[in-house]
């Protein structure tokens, strides 16, 4: 089984609780996009390329994965997975992960605690990494669907992405 490599995404600022009756309505704000595009060329300037983008279904992480996914010459796939919802589960997750078993790397976009405590699971660790809004941190998965036995390879803050996105 060919090694998978994961790249955790937490979505880019949105809008205020206040802004939207609906919290699963708010869209990223102005600033938000402004900033994901930026940190979004930064993640193509790192990743050759990735099959699909699964996102959470909340209006502020598709957003989110739309802008990842037109940052590619190859623009993949947006789909959402209700699985990556706050309050979802690591494990819910992986098994929801099992739908896309042909895909080699691929991005998931959520939201915190949620993605911290899936990294933390993926990769056996006790305390889960800090997800900024707009981090991204790449796992790579040997088992499909993954599990503990995954590896963080490296764990990126928004601001290093966008000074990757200006080169």
């Amino acid at each position: 089984m060919p090694v998978r490599s994961i790249y955790l995404v937490r979505h880019a600022i949105a809008v205020g609780h206040r802004a939207a009756a609906d919290d699963a309505a708010r869209p990223l704000s102005p600033a938000g996009r402004t900033r994901m595009r930026r940190a979004a060329a930064g993640v193509a300037a790192l990743v050759p390329g990735l099959d699909l983008i699964v996102s959470s279904p909340l209006v502020r992480t598709v957003e989110t994965a739309e802008i990842l996914a037109g940052a590619f010459v190859v623009r993949p796939s947006v789909v959402t997975m209700a699985a990556l919802r706050p309050g979802g589960t690591a494990a819910a997750v992986a098994e929801g992960l099992k739908a896309h078993a042909k895909a080699r790397s691929l991005a998931l976009v959520g939201h915190e605690p949620g993605l911290g405590e899936l990294a933390a699971w993926l990769t056996g660790a006790h305390v889960p990494p800090p997800f900024k809004k707009g981090a991204v941190c790449r796992i790579d998965a040997p088992a499909w669907p993954p599990d503990a036995e995954s590896t963080l390879v490296w764990l990126a803050t928004p601001r290093m992405l966008r000074a990757l996105g200006h080169r």
